[in-house]
């Protein structure tokens, strides 16, 4: 994978999915505390196989897309976020899913915000991102950071909000703030503070 893809924040390492992580990313996605929330629901390890397989080339196409979250301390996985592309037409999505143990420390936030911010300075002018209304810890994080409501549906009789993210045109010139570098590696937590 290139190396300008992985993103490093104040607490966390970003990396883009591989087939190395494909047993950390069986056990978060076949865990129903981990993954029930996302569309389609926990996977099968034949299943995470395919979705890797989708991801990699979906990296390889556009050079963005879903991370594996680490902290910088250790590597034990804390969850995924990234962009992908939803079977609805909603694309490119942002998505995230955490462990229990991660949650209420900031993690899913700083993790979003930072794919969120690469996805747009990768060119991706929009980006959407769907939760159910009942999942009040995501809607938050989407809030957090910057992502505004801009549609709702009914699915399978439960209210979903659709959020979105719209980065106007960059300014001209050189030297402006989150400027992509090719082969830089990104470190959000030293630019922005970290959380």
């Amino acid at each position: 994978m290139n190396p300008s893809w992985h993103i490093r924040t104040g607490r966390l390492h970003l990396s883009p999915v591989g087939w190395g992580d494909l047993a950390e990313l069986e056990r978060l996605k076949g865990d129903p505390a981990t993954y029930a929330q996302m569309l389609g629901g926990v996977r099968s390890p034949g299943q995470v196989a395919e979705e890797l397989a989708a991801d990699t080339q979906y990296w390889a196409a556009r050079g963005v897309g879903m991370w594996v979250v680490r902290p910088v301390a250790d590597g034990l996985a804390l969850g995924l976020t990234g962009i992908h592309d939803r079977p609805d037409g909603r694309s490119p999505a942002l998505r995230f899913a955490f462990t229990p143990a991660s949650r209420g420390h900031g993690v899913g936030r700083e993790a979003a915000g930072a794919a969120l911010r690469f996805a747009h300075d990768a060119g991706l002018g929009r980006v959407f991102a769907v939760a159910k209304d009942s999942n009040i810890a995501s809607r938050t994080i989407l809030g957090a950071i910057g992502m505004r409501t801009c549609d709702a549906f009914l699915r399978r009789g439960e209210m979903v909000t659709v959020y979105e993210s719209v980065r106007a045109a960059p300014p001209a010139g050189p030297g402006r703030h989150g400027m992509v570098v090719p082969g830089a590696a990104w470190d959000w937590g030293r630019r922005d503070g970290g959380q």
